[in-house]
């Protein structure tokens, strides 16, 4: 199986940065970060994932609050590691695709082949307010800019082809020209002519993720993405999840092997269960009520939760009425109806890990969790979500990953120097190569 972890600050927990055992200011403390990047490196993690938003308000999560810009921290980090995977998010409704096309390839060139650009577009209104706008735009115009977007990266990605820059000094030849592309796109969002101003990266094109899992979401992520991130809190919704990805990939005349599909994965784990349970509640103790209503209302798209009673049942919420992250959105009401929970359970539970699937139990409980998701059809593996860091992390990388060896579910040494090597997805062919000029 492929694993990745999301590293954010003291933890996912909502209430991680309460804990006595946490590294308070652990968001913007590199030394931190660079240690966490080496643990997972030393557990073979295929990747480390950043998550970012351009927007905060007094209520969002402790994490978000201050956080390092990812690009910044992941070049630092590139100079930390050697072998892991550098994944960023970076958003498509309030960037534009020159610069995200020479940010990732440069993170190419910088980490020798591990960078991958997680693609978002931006579900919170109130960025808007940050880039001069005042209209947050729709959630399908969100999605129609974000496919151009991304097959503009991609053709600047290919501007040059392997080779083009044969710098003969005594010939006086810098480049070839005849692998020297200029895109000329002219399309609905985007005016764009290139080339891009770096050369073709070490992967031939930084790796491509997606966590979209609305239906414009898994339509991106068919059409473009090589890892799925995806919010899926029991094995038969992962595996109705996977089979539809799958066939929709190959619908776009992609190979289904080239998707990864890496469900969130929230551990607590002790060396009993009591201890787990034990763990799991008393993070949940910290929650502060305030706190756990408003990131539920956020989750449900800014649906008022003030008048109703916590101790009952959510009400009835029509969620393509939000310009929320509706997939998500849809996760946390089915869940409530499904498992009949409270508000207050309800926000216990997502406050605590946002929609993903929790875990409590042992080591070997989490590995037997895995192994069956896997084998079952249910992912290609996970994306770990620690809820307190760098516990967490570290019981994972100690505890579990040697089970997960021992059974022949995870490497024992990484397999390749890039990280499409070690995910095992073909290097993409440039769009030029064989002589078939592509225009956009």
């Amino acid at each position: 199986m492929n694993l990745g972890v999301f590293l954010a600050g003291t933890g996912h927990h909502v209430a991680s940065w309460r804990h006595p055992r946490v590294q308070k200011d652990g968001s913007m403390n590199f030394n931190y970060f660079k240690e966490l990047a080496q643990t997972a490196e030393k557990g073979k993690f295929d990747l480390l994932f950043l998550a970012d938003s351009l927007s905060i308000n007094p209520k969002s999560h402790p994490n978000v609050m201050t956080r390092f810009e990812p690009f910044t921290i992941l070049g630092a980090l590139a100079q930390a590691t050697s072998k892991i995977g550098l994944v960023a998010t970076a958003s498509t409704t309030y960037s534009e695709p020159f610069h995200i096309a020479r940010q990732f390839a440069s993170l190419d060139h910088l980490s020798a082949g591990r960078a991958g650009w997680n693609v978002v577009t931006s579900s919170i209104p109130d960025t808007a307010k940050n880039f001069s706008g005042t209209e947050h735009l729709e959630h399908s115009l969100r999605y129609e800019r974000a496919d151009e977007f991304v097959d503009v990266v991609q053709g600047l990605w290919d501007s040059w082809e392997e080779e083009a820059f044969v710098r003969n000094q005594e010939a006086g030849v810098f480049f070839d020209s005849s692998k020297y592309h200029e895109l000329n796109h002219d399309g609905d969002y985007f005016q764009v002519r290139g080339p891009l101003n770096v050369e073709r990266t070490p992967q031939g094109q930084p790796v491509i993720v997606q966590a979209g899992s609305s239906k414009d979401g898994m339509a991106l992520a068919a059409k473009y993405a090589e890892i799925i991130f995806t919010a899926q809190n029991n094995k038969e919704a992962a595996q109705a999840f996977y089979a539809d990805i799958k066939k929709q990939v190959q619908e776009n005349g992609r190979k289904a092997d080239d998707v990864k599909i890496l469900p969130g994965i929230f551990p607590i784990i002790g060396a009993t269960e009591e201890e787990a349970n034990q763990k799991y509640q008393e993070l949940q103790d910290l929650i502060q009520p305030e706190v756990g209503l408003s990131i539920l209302s956020t989750a449900l798209g800014g649906f008022d939760l003030s008048g109703y009673p916590l101790d009952g049942p959510l009400p009835e919420i029509d969620v393509e009425q939000s310009n929320a992250v509706k997939s998500r959105a849809q996760l946390i009401i089915d869940m409530a109806k499904r498992d009949e929970l409270t508000i207050r359970q309800l926000y216990q539970y997502v406050a605590g890990s946002r929609g993903h699937h929790i875990f409590v139990g042992t080591p070997t409980q989490l590995a037997d969790k895995l192994e069956e998701w896997f084998k079952d059809g249910a992912c290609d593996g996970f994306n770990v979500m620690p809820p307190l860091l760098p516990e967490g992390l570290d019981q994972f990388v100690n505890d579990v990953v040697p089970i997960l060896q021992e059974r022949g579910l995870f490497r024992k040494e990484y397999q390749a120097p890039t990280l499409r090597g070690n995910l095992g997805i073909d290097e993409p062919l440039n769009r030029y190569t064989n002589g078939s000029d592509h225009e956009s």
